[in-house]
């Protein structure tokens, strides 16, 4: 358990509690392109996935996962699967494995937001 831990920080990845609300993040895993932007809480608005997030919606990331049980909580790390909280469906989405996360320029995300926080 603890190896795949430190894996995770080796890898690379991003504890969402260490980044101030507004930030706007590019998830790229091995089938989909999320955009992401923090609000509060465990909350972003995510848009990237033409079944559960075509548009942006508010939701809850929960953290990563290797695919198991084991949840490393407000974690989005490379190699991992990334679970979130959507209103719309009693179960968490788990993603495919991600593969890079980065922080686009403001201007390429921001239209796409404005007004998209339901």
């Amino acid at each position: 358990m603890n190896r795949n831990f430190v894996q995770s920080e080796i890898e690379g990845g991003v504890f969402l509690n260490d980044l101030p609300p507004a930030t706007v993040l590019e998830i790229q895993t091995q089938h989909h392109c999320y955009q992401v932007v923090l609000l509060d809480d465990n909350n972003v608005l995510i848009s990237g996935h033409p079944q559960y997030c075509p548009e942006p919606i508010r939701v809850a990331i929960a953290g990563s996962t290797w695919g198991g049980s084991m949840l490393k909580r407000r974690f989005v790390g490379r190699g991992m699967h990334m679970e979130f909280r959507h209103p719309d469906y009693q179960t968490p989405i788990v993603t495919s494995r991600v593969q890079e996360i980065r922080e686009p320029q403001v201007k390429q995300v921001r239209s796409q937001f404005i007004g998209a926080d339901r």
